[in-house]
């Protein structure tokens, strides 16, 4: 038998043909592993800045809603004259003569000293009504009373009479809201009897004065409940219809009387 002659260099060939083959496999085996790790990565990135701008927009929303969290963070400031003298300004600026605004305007002189925030309802009173007694003793006239307090609701009227205990003595006091009590009915009591002190909203107040149930001649005392603010931190200025209603009422005669100097506002 003729033994076969094999060339040493056939067999690194071999060698080196199969060592490719297996690195090609191991390349192509590799390649997909690659591309997973890289979609992986991608995929995350992209995902997550779509979460923060909703989460982001939701917050914005959430903020907007929530008016009052801001009224809540500032400090509250006691109102002063010029608070009501410029309100009275930009309400009548708008439609009215330049003599008209004249005569609308509230000097100093015809403001008592305001609340600072310090005094509870009745030592507010006592301090810019030191004489009361007397003027209470004097008052004999029906369909009147010497002190008018105007708040924003029927709520807030029976809680100032509450608090006004230690000053009013044994004085009477009218409820003069709409809530549960006809007009009629405050007329009628209005005229058979004589009350020192109103308390009530500014719309019935001028009700009354428009049907001739309620004359403010005897009036020397205007309290604005000012300082006070609801469950969703509005004070009485703060709210439209309240707003309109008392300038109508001061409009209608108060102005008139203090700047006669019959009667004087106060901001509690």
């Amino acid at each position: 038998m003729q033994q076969m002659n094999v060339d040493p260099s056939d067999d690194e060939a071999v060698e080196k043909a199969s060592d490719n083959k297996t690195a090609t496999h191991q390349d192509s085996d590799s390649k997909p592993a690659v591309k997973k790790k890289r979609k992986q990565p991608t995929e995350c990135f992209l995902s997550q800045p779509e979460e923060k701008q909703e989460t982001t927009v939701k917050a914005k929303r959430r903020k907007k809603k929530k008016i009052s969290d801001i009224l809540q963070k500032t400090a509250s400031k006691p109102g002063v004259p010029a608070d009501l003298q410029n309100l009275l300004s930009q309400h009548f600026g708008e439609n009215r003569s330049v003599i008209e605004i004249e005569e609308l305007k509230l000097s100093d002189s015809c403001f008592l000293p305001s609340n600072d925030l310090t005094h509870s309802f009745s030592s507010y009173l006592k301090e810019i009504c030191p004489k009361w007694a007397k003027l209470r003793r004097n008052h004999k006239e029906k369909k009147s009373v010497v002190m008018l307090v105007i708040c924003s609701s029927a709520l807030r009227s029976l809680e100032l009479i509450k608090s006004m205990t230690a000053f009013k003595g044994d004085c009477r006091v009218l409820k003069l809201f709409a809530k549960h009590i006809k007009i009629k009915e405050q007329m009628n009591m209005l005229e058979k009897g004589v009350f020192h002190i109103g308390v009530g909203t500014p719309g019935r107040v001028k009700a009354l004065v428009e049907q001739d149930g309620l004359c403010l001649n005897s009036t020397k005392y205007m309290i604005l409940d000012w300082n006070w603010r609801d469950q969703k931190l509005r004070r009485m200025m703060d709210i439209p219809e309240i707003k309109k209603e008392t300038i109508d009422l001061l409009e209608m005669s108060i102005i008139k009387l203090c700047r006669e100097g019959s009667v004087k506002l106060g901001l509690f």
